[in-house]
């Protein structure tokens, strides 16, 4: 060298690498470069992390002394350690070159070229420029070479396993020389974790090769590193994937699915840990990484363990939202759910699966080649869940989207016929649900088309032949046509011949065929038939695990089996049986409540008419089964529709309470009577249940409920949504919440005095409905009509009503219903013979047995206040108007209910207790008057008399009351709810509208809109005290469902107002205002001179006011008005 470089410098930056690939094909912890510039001295540059490209981005810069070498040794090489590094790693490249060569270049950056790796050639990007002074920085950047044993052997280890890759060596000398390694380095080495994992890689790679056999030593190896390089050590992310390939290849080679589990299991945690566009990463990601990994496990059997359901849930964050695998892996997922919900019963799962299946087709659009594959998977789970919750638009919705796929499976496609059984089973559903003939019509259609694409050896024909077996046995059950019923037993058989005694769907075929038989045998009385439908459901038990979901469909044939036999030989033993399986079928607990409602309520049904003794029991089991199906329900509007869903069921109230009253227990009937109706209004008020007591004896809890009482109120109110899976995940976030709410309630009844919090009122609380006067309940049940008063202590009284049937009742409301009609356009001074002719019935045959019960029994005083409480039939009747019109001989008139007594109403004992509770806090009274007498055009008439009425109210409203009148255009829907729930006192005064249909859309015409049921419902005004609803239809439920006392008048009580007049029927405003006047002169007579407003006078203040305008009034109009509350 030039004596003119002597005491010069050379400052070197070492920019880039690129093609950086390791011989051995180890995937490295990352890259360095390292410069010898004697045997005794190196310069090397931090150890960066190579990208996916296989390139290295350094900008590390060295500046190094001109000695009198005039060589030096520039390396490339891959470490395996970003920490401590042991030895100096697998050389990707080397090359030995002048001074002069690195200065040759300029100022300017150039590329430097290595011998090829694998075919091409590694490279750095440098930039050498000459300087004449260092800063002193050579001791620092210069590392001294150490020679140790542990890094030669090391290094050695590293040589000879490249040479072996490249097929120039054994793998023996690798191993030995890494074995060296983990020798030198005992437990507590720092070096030990990179030890062990050299050696175990070598031996992965011998056990790929099939070199070696031993495969448990190389995994210990590898979770003996991953321990020693826990989360958050640099090496952490390396370890993860070397144990991950390690399992992967035994895998591979043993298929042991336990392997590939926690392989996927490692991936999860890995990928969190490699950046993107990292080496490791595009290793990781790639299809010898995690894509194989998915694929295996996607392609692994179902498993409906915890454990199986785990590893799905594992593969599914291996794949997030844009990942080619999602909707295979969504969908296997999904199917995973599904058969866990087939064999344990829980929705949870089902809404998962469903969940799940609406992804995947909204990932696979129409066009996508396996869209008719998920849209199919989705409507079957649809389906399910139909079954298990019998919500009629999932059925709608599942065959619906069967359609849609019918269409895109055309006559010779392969699985139409599993299409065309799907959509059967879909449309029989229908028929038992709805009773259109054409839906099993066209089941039984196409199942016969489906058979005929699986011929004999066709494995889905066993199945194929019982589901078509099932649709004519419905048609057979509907139309008793003797053809179906043969063809269905013949099916059966042929079915059930096909699936051995281990197919996994053999007890379904078992219990089918016994049904039909014991439908058959209540034919022809043929005793083989009956013996084989018994052995047969026994068979299908045995079959069957304790919790199994199905074993509900074994007891329910079971049932049915013995109750056929009973029928034909009358032995008291098989009435036994029947009742004991009726017993197990609904009470087992992973069956769907709707399914266990239909057995409950046949149960009802057959011990009545065998009045068998267990009758009591089954009528107790149905209304704690609707309680807990209802209240599943994310909607108040919803929880009406399942409540409706049971065509037979709507009497079961009163039906309850007549069994018990035949049972001689008044007490239960009351209590029987009161859990079943009103059960809407029961449901939601447990979400305003006063915690004062709770939070004086456990605040914590009482916190916790009252939050997860408003998460439900919340919840509730959102669940309406037209967007099916909106809904779906509303739903499931209510009955979530829904569970953490029975749990807190659960918790609050360990607790002393608490043991009944929020279960069903018992006698003796229900008793403090009756503190101010007896409470009728009217009984209209079609075994018997009577009345059961509670009086205000004591046992309750029954008064039979012999002369009254349930026919009779639901006549006599036909009949007043065509009196009022036929009223409403009489002149106000015609007599009113029908309605007369109607309330003397009403006086004789209902009321009359009562009064002589108050009065010679109870002793109860004249004008003392009484509650009627009626049920059903009774509910549609003015039983506060029932009149004798006698004359005496002395010609004194006889007197009538309201001559005798002050009546009100009330819709169940609970809502009087509630009101009477409420009750205790008094505020400043504040009067709004609210009409509107010109709804808008197609709203109805304009009234008249409207704002007339608001002025004389207003006039006769103490002056100490804050008063507020809202009418024309500021009475509209908004202004109108403001109103109720800023005032104390409300008079309103406009259309009232009932709906027949949907009962909470019942609403009061406003100026811009309906103020509805629902709307009123929402509010919560415990301070309300008094409303008067001078408007049309306010206190009258609808017909479907008349026990749940679904009115405006009823849903002003529940938001909070105690004391509520309300109408029966149409009122003309122009006479009401009579009324009306006559009412608040009464209401406030005393007041004149101070004292305060009292809405318990609400009662006596109307019928006084009846009484008063007898000349002014038309009797229809007078007995419009009803008091509901306290």
């Amino acid at each position: 060298m030039p004596s003119s470089l002597e005491r010069q410098f050379i400052r070197l930056e070492v920019i880039s690498g690129q093609n950086l690939q390791v011989p051995s094909e180890r995937v490295p912890a990352g890259i360095y470069v390292s410069i010898n510039v004697n045997s005794r001295r190196r310069w090397k540059s931090a150890i960066k992390v190579l990208s996916s490209d296989e390139s290295v981005a350094w900008g590390d810069t060295a500046t190094l002394s001109l000695d009198a070498s005039s060589k030096l040794s520039l390396d490339i090489r891959a470490s395996f350690e970003l920490a401590r590094i042991l030895g100096n790693g697998e050389v990707i490249g080397e090359l030995e070159m002048t001074w002069d060569e690195l200065l040759d270049h300029g100022d300017e950056p150039f590329n430097l070229s290595f011998p090829p790796v694998r075919g091409d050639c590694p490279s750095l990007t440098l930039k050498a420029a000459l300087v004449h002074s260092c800063d002193n920085q050579d001791s620092a950047l210069l590392d001294s070479i150490v020679d140790c044993e542990i890094g030669r052997d090391a290094d050695a280890g590293h040589a000879r396993f490249a040479e072996y890759n490249e097929g120039e060596n054994d793998l023996d000398d690798a191993v030995e020389h890494f074995q060296l390694v983990v020798d030198q380095c005992p437990v507590d080495h720092p070096d030990r974790a990179a030890a062990l994992t050299n050696l175990a890689w070598a031996r992965l790679k011998g056990y790929i090769e099939g070199d070696f056999q031993d495969i448990d030593s190389v995994t210990c190896l590898f979770r003996e590193a991953l321990e020693l390089r826990p989360q958050g050590h640099p090496d952490h992310p390396l370890s993860l994937y070397y144990l991950t390939e390690a399992l992967t290849w035994r895998y591979l080679k043993q298929r042991t699915a336990v392997y590939i589990h926690e392989s996927a299991q490692l991936y999860c945690k890995l990928l969190l840990l490699c950046p993107e566009g990292t080496h490791l990463r595009s290793i990781a990601t790639g299809k010898n990484g995690v894509e194989y990994v998915i694929d295996e496990c996607n392609n692994l059997p179902i498993d409906v363990s915890d454990g199986g359901i785990h590893l799905r849930r594992i593969v599914l964050q291996l794949c997030p939202p844009g990942h080619q695998n999602r909707p295979k892996t969504l969908n296997k997922l999904s199917s995973a759910l599904r058969s866990r919900f087939k064999r344990y019963g829980s929705i949870d799962d089902l809404d998962e699966c469903i969940e799940f299946r609406r992804e995947v087709v909204s990932l696979c659009p129409e066009g996508h080649t396996d869209h008719d594959t998920y849209t199919n998977n989705l409507a079957y789970s649809l389906q399910y869940r139909f079954d298990h919750q019998g919500k009629s638009h999932d059925l709608d919705e599942a065959i619906s989207l069967y359609e849609e796929v019918l269409l895109l499976r055309p006559d010779r496609h392969k699985y139409r016929d599993t299409l065309l059984d799907n959509l059967g089973r879909a449309l029989g559903a229908r028929f038992r649900q709805r009773g259109d003939v054409d839906d099993v019509n066209r089941a039984i259609s196409l199942r016969r088309e489906a058979l005929t694409l699986c011929p004999a050896g066709n494995s889905s024909r066993d199945k194929v032949l019982n589901n078509l077996a099932i649709v004519l046995q419905d048609r057979y059950d509907e139309f008793d046509t003797n053809e179906d019923l043969d063809e269905a037993i013949y099916l059966h058989r042929e079915s059930l011949q096909l699936r051995r005694h281990d197919h996994p769907d053999r007890y379904r075929g078992l219990c089918n065929l016994s049904s039909a038989l014991s439908s058959r045998f209540m034919k022809t009385h043929n005793n083989e038939d009956i013996e084989e439908a018994i052995r047969l459901c026994k068979e299908s038990l045995e079959a069957l695990p304790s919790l199994h979901p199905e074993r509900y469909t074994s007891y329910m044939c079971l049932q049915e089996a013995y109750l056929s036999r009973y029928r034909v030989q009358h032995k008291s033993a098989d009435l036994l049986l029947a009742v004991d399986n009726f017993r197990l079928a609904s009470r087992h607990p992973n069956q769907g409540f709707p399914n266990r409602i239909v057995i409950a309520l046949n149960w009802v049904r057959q011990a009545e008419v065998y009045q068998h003794e267990s009758a009591l029991e089954a009528y107790q089991i149905c209304l704690e089964l609707f309680d807990n199906h209802v209240m599943t329900r994310s909607s108040i509007i919803s929880r009406r529709e399942a409540a409706t869903a049971f065509h037979d069921a709507q009497s079961l109230p009163v039906d309850a309470a007549s069994c018990a009253i035949h049972c001689d227990n008044l007490r239960q009937a009351v209590e029987l009577v009161e859990q079943g109706r009103g059960q809407q209004w029961s449901l939601a008020s447990r979400l305003r249940t006063p915690l004062e007591d709770l939070e004086s004896t456990s605040p914590e809890l009482a916190r916790k409920l009252s939050e997860l009482c408003k998460s439900l109120s919340d919840a509730q109110g959102s669940a309406a949504s037209t967007d099916r899976a909106a809904a779906d995940r509303a739903a499931t976030e209510y009955r979530l919440l829904t569970k953490q709410w029975d749990a807190a309630v659960a918790e609050i009844r360990n607790l002393q005095a608490f043991s009944r919090f929020l279960l069903p009122l018992l006698y003796d609380d229900l008793q403090a409905a009756a503190r101010y006067g007896p409470v009728i309940i009217l009984i209209a049940s079609q075994y018997s009509c009577s009345a059961i008063i509670v009086p205000t202590s004591g046992e309750p009284h029954h008064v039979p009503l012999p002369s009254v049937t349930l026919t009779d009742l639901n006549n006599l409301k036909d009949r007043f219903a065509r009196a009022i009609r036929h009223a409403s356009i009489m002149g106000p001074k015609v007599p009113r013979n029908d309605l007369i002719v109607l309330l003397r019935t009403v006086w004789y045959e209902i009321m009359l047995p009562i009064v002589n019960v108050l009065q010679h029994d109870l002793k109860l005083k004249f004008y003392s206040r009484i509650w009627l409480c009626p049920t059903a039939a009774f509910t549609s009747i003015p039983l506060h108007a029932a009149h004798p019109f006698q004359t005496n001989a002395d010609r004194s008139k006889e007197p009538c209910l309201e001559d005798l007594y002050i009546c009100s109403y009330t819709p169940t004992l609970s809502a009087l207790v509630r009101s009477r509770r409420m009750m205790k806090s008094r505020v400043t009274p504040s009067f709004a008057t609210i009409g509107q007498s010109q709804p808008g055009a197609g709203k109805g008439k304009a009234l008249l008399a409207v704002d007339s009425e608001l002025e004389l109210v207003r006039k006769l409203v103490p002056v100490t009351a804050n008063r507020t009148t809202i009418s024309g255009d500021a009475a509209t829907r908004a202004g109108a709810l403001v109103a109720l729930e800023e005032n104390t006192w409300v008079h309103l005064a406009c259309h009232g509208k009932q709906d027949p249909t949907q009962p909470y859309d019942s609403h009061f015409v406003m100026r811009d809109g309906p103020l509805t049921l629902l709307d009123i419902m929402e509010k919560d005004i415990p301070h309300a005290e008094f409303a008067f609803l001078s408007a049309c239809h306010t206190a009258v439920g609808d017909k479907e469902t008349p026990d749940e006392v679904i009115h405006l008048a009823a849903g002003l009580q529940f938001s909070g107002f105690k004391s509520v007049v309300g109408t029966l029927w149409e009122v003309d405003d122009a006479v009401a205002k009579h009324v009306v006047e006559a009412f608040y002169k009464n209401m406030f007579k005393d007041l004149e001179d101070g004292g305060d407003m009292d809405c318990t006078k609400a009662a006596w203040a109307l019928n006084r006011a009846t009484h008063a305008v007898k000349t002014k009034v038309p009797l229809e109009q007078r007995m419009v008005f009803v008091h509901i509350g306290v």
